[in-house]
């Protein structure tokens, strides 16, 4: 059974700031927990807690969930990838979840910039897990720039401007070993005032826009295929 002591720990994890004091996070469900492996502290189901139901976040949760440590990254784990991906101002957690699945199947990292809690329990769900395994950092807008140019990459922006490189096989295969790639909401676009190579993926007309999500599995699927 849980403690009081363990209850009133899980309770504080569904808050950004009480993550961020204990430097730990909610583990939900089984391949979640799976994919976290030695970082979960402890597991739970509703047979140790009467509280189940409140502790956990799902409306209809799995009977098992954890408390895991929150992984720390550092630049130089970052740059070990071919690809950085820099996620402007992103604050869907589904996106985020989804981008860092495709950060792990595409040889990337992730940079967070002003973007959804990457330790949030809807997150961690939405990633199956992986941000215990894709590095990743959160860096202030106001340090971005610097970041940046201190990992000293030829910068790409995923954004469908007039002018823009589009993205073929061809114009893939150009790119650089290692590359950032910048990526903005669907909404607001890119706000960093980072100098780069703007690529475009072409789509049919009708569709007014792509999510940010689709044009990142288009364009790391391609440098992907075109590295293999």
């Amino acid at each position: 059974m849980l403690t009081k002591n363990q209850e009133k720990l899980i309770a504080s994890l569904q808050t950004q700031k009480g993550r961020e004091l204990e430097g730990l996070c909610l583990v939900e469900g089984k391949k979640v927990i799976e994919t976290a492996g030695k970082a979960v502290l402890f597991t739970f189901t509703s047979k140790d807690t009467k509280q189940f139901k409140k502790l956990v976040t799902t409306e209809t949760p799995q009977d098992l969930a954890g408390v895991a440590t929150i992984p720390t990254w550092t630049i130089k784990d970052i740059t070990k990838s071919s690809t950085i991906v820099v996620l402007d101002g992103i604050q869907d957690p589904g996106n985020v979840g989804s981008i860092l699945r495709l950060c792990l199947g595409f040889d990337a990292s992730l940079v967070l910039i002003e973007s959804a809690d990457i330790t949030s329990p809807k997150v961690v769900r939405a990633s199956a897990g992986t941000m215990f395994s894709v590095p990743w950092i959160e860096c202030a807008r106001k340090g971005a720039d610097e970041l940046i140019h201190k990992i000293n990459r030829p910068v790409y922006r995923l954004e469908a401007r007039k002018g823009a490189t589009v993205v073929s096989n061809e114009s893939i295969k150009k790119l650089e070993n290692k590359v950032i790639i910048i990526a903005g909401s669907e909404g607001s676009g890119i706000t960093l005032p980072v100098a780069g190579t703007s690529l475009r993926i072409p789509h049919d007309a009708d569709l007014e826009s792509l999510n940010v999500g689709h044009s990142l599995a288009i364009l790391l699927a391609m440098r992907y295929i075109s590295r293999s």
